[in-house]
């Protein structure tokens, strides 16, 4: 062999070990971060002691021109050592709720209504555009990100950090439950939920009605303008001085939530387009994958629809869940959703959560609930109800039977592929384990064992025995 030949091949050699390495050294690097990521989580909330769980209604109410906001108390036990913080909104028809933005991720979930939504994200482009006559006959034309539909049953998921607005073009009240996950790895503010406006006094309302109580993750003391000098704002904007006061809102009583006079009038394609682009963007002829940019990719999918359901019983009920392989922008949140409906008496089987704490949101009818701890102790065992919240811990086992009526809820959960471990049912623990083994861990005869193995061959959602339950409709 030539010199040259050897010299070719120890490049060769040394370009493939540096590549190697430098791989190896990345692979590292990931792993070395998800870990940390871990341990600082498992520390900050090593301190928590369950002993006790309630199903809660919201704390307080902040009234606004065209609707209603209502927070809970995420300085409760369950929701600091989950790391969550929840809030609701009921728009009224033609109500405007105000641009802002928050230092965690969430997810929002459709419960009644409808209406359309914009994401303000740095740096992509003003897509949608139309044109206007203006004064003197020239024709102006407006230019904004783009805009999508809500309709219930749709969750929606907003970036910590990315501003938004919500508006209601219904004729019915627009009613939606926000799920943000305060100890998100995104998160590098403080460990409670912060709301910054970029519009309006929200706070001036709740200073005036004389309200005493203050929410910490939600403290309103007017937009992010309000701090800033009016002449800057003036010269940043090109506009006087008296319409920079008006962006700081420091005399503006109307709320987050504002009433529009006349509709909403903005560009938006029709609905026969929209729905149809949705629909290709679901059946994967666009990538969507984490090499898209927020700019591009999808943020919001429906569970409304049983015909979708991950699981589904024609006498039990349905189960939907939403992770980052059906929406992929929730890789990036780190958080998940289910949507599940049980029929008259039908029974969500005993389950655990393996890698992430859930938040139930009833969104109709009445359920008996149950939450086990690591002690075998009872921490929660009551009736839950329709605008209700429940906190069940990682690793906690629960259990959900519907009344006559039937039971709907969502759950918003800390992990963006959410997994779930089965008590009982086809898909169970028990199911997979050997009957000697059932034998002898519970001193029961092998024809117990085997019924306890076999006796139901539903999955999740199991129908109830008593023949005189009503079904409920989906």
């Amino acid at each position: 062999m030539t010199n040259s030949s050897l010299l070719s091949l120890g490049l060769c050699l040394l370009f493939l070990f540096h590549t190697s390495l430098a791989q190896l050294e990345q692979q590292s690097w990931r792993g070395q971060r998800q870990q940390q990521q871990q341990q600082r989580r498992f520390r900050e909330q090593s301190e928590c002691r369950i002993d006790h769980l309630n199903a809660r209604q919201p704390d307080h109410s902040l009234e606004s021109d065209a609707g209603l906001t209502e927070f809970w108390n995420q300085n409760n036990e369950e929701f600091e050592c989950a790391g969550v913080a929840a809030s609701r909104y009921l728009i009224r028809p033609r109500g405007l709720l105000l641009p802002s933005y928050s230092n965690s991720p969430m997810l929002i979930y459709v419960v009644q209504g409808k209406g359309y939504q914009g994401h303000l994200i740095p740096g992509c482009p003003e897509t949608y555009q139309s044109s206007q006559q203006g004064e003197r006959g020239h024709r102006f034309r407006d230019q904004h990100q783009r805009i999508q539909r809500l309709q219930q049953g749709d969750f929606l998921a907003i970036p910590n950090g990315i501003a938004h607005w919500i508006y209601n073009d219904g004729e019915e009240e627009l009613v939606l439950v926000a799920f943000s996950d305060t100890r998100n790895n995104n998160n590098q503010l403080e460990k409670r939920n912060r709301k910054f406006f970029l519009a309006g006094n929200p706070q001036r309302q709740e200073r005036e009605q004389g309200s005493s109580y203050r929410h910490r993750g939600e403290e309103n003391w007017g937009n992010v303008f309000r701090g800033f000098d009016t002449r800057i704002l003036a010269e940043v904007f090109g506009v006087d001085e008296e319409t920079a006061r008006r962006l700081q809102g420091e005399n503006d009583d109307r709320g987050n939530i504002v009433r529009v006079e006349r509709d909403l009038e903005v560009i938006r394609p029709p609905r026969g387009e929209e729905e149809e682009r949705e629909e290709r963007e679901r059946g994967g002829r666009f990538a969507n994958g984490l090499e898209e940019t927020l700019c591009s990719a999808r943020l919001r999918e429906n569970l409304g629809d049983p015909r979708r359901a991950d699981v589904y019983s024609e006498q039990a009920g349905h189960i939907s869940s939403l992770n980052s392989h059906k929406l992929p922008v929730l890789n990036y949140l780190q958080l998940s959703a289910e949507r599940g409906v049980l029929y008259g008496n039908a029974i969500l089987a005993p389950h655990w959560n393996i890698n992430a704490h859930s938040v139930i949101y009833v969104t109709r009818g009445t359920a008996r609930v149950q939450i086990v701890g690591n002690r075998g102790r009872r921490v929660f065992d009551g009736e839950v109800h329709e605008g209700q919240l429940l906190v069940v811990p990682q690793n906690f086992a629960v259990a959900k039977q519907a009344n006559n009526e039937g039971f709907e809820w969502v759950s918003f959960k800390t992990n963006n592929n959410a997994i779930s471990s089965q008590l009982a049912g086809r898909t169970s623990v028990l199911r997979a384990m050997p009957e000697e083994v059932l034998m002898n861990a519970y001193q029961i005869p092998r024809v117990d064992a085997r019924m306890i193995k076999y006796g139901r061959d539903e999955a999740v959602v199991l129908s109830s025995r008593d023949q005189g339950r009503v079904r409920a409709s989906a």
